[in-house]
């Protein structure tokens, strides 16, 4: 009988995500799709994202608040907005490590946001292993 040994070889890797909530926004720019259009814009552009299909918004017909959802090549860019009390949530999700973006003053500048929490998340993974027989 022939023993085998299994060496297993893992790559680590790390993706990072942002948990983005801003407080005591402006009701109206929350309602606004153009605004949230141009917050995605400025995301994608100038964190280098590259989207692989056209981002998809829908708009609740009571309160008018906005989802939106843009695939990426690195994974995606969503965001939820809540008019009724204020709040706007964001979603980034990158496999691979980004630089942090200005997203407290970018929030700030586009929806009157008086109070921000930015959570930056490691999200490490490691690629399928691979087996290597020897005798």
């Amino acid at each position: 009988m022939r023993e085998t040994a299994i060496v297993v070889a893992l790559t680590a890797m790390t993706g990072v995500e942002w948990v983005v909530e801003a407080f005591d926004c402006s009701p109206a720019a929350l309602r606004d799709l153009s605004t949230l259009q141009e917050l995605f814009g400025r995301v994608i552009r100038e964190m280098d994202l590259r989207p692989i299909a056209l981002t998809q918004w829908h708009q609740f017909p009571l309160t008018n608040g906005i989802t939106g959802l843009c695939l990426l090549a690195e994974s995606h860019l969503a965001c939820h907005t809540f008019p009724e009390f204020g709040t706007l949530c964001l979603n980034l999700f990158c496999c691979s490590p980004r630089t942090a973006w200005t997203f407290e003053a970018v929030l700030a500048e586009l929806f009157a946001a008086k109070s921000i929490s930015v959570r930056c998340l490691e999200r490490p993974y490691g690629v399928a292993p691979q087996q290597v027989a020897s005798d």
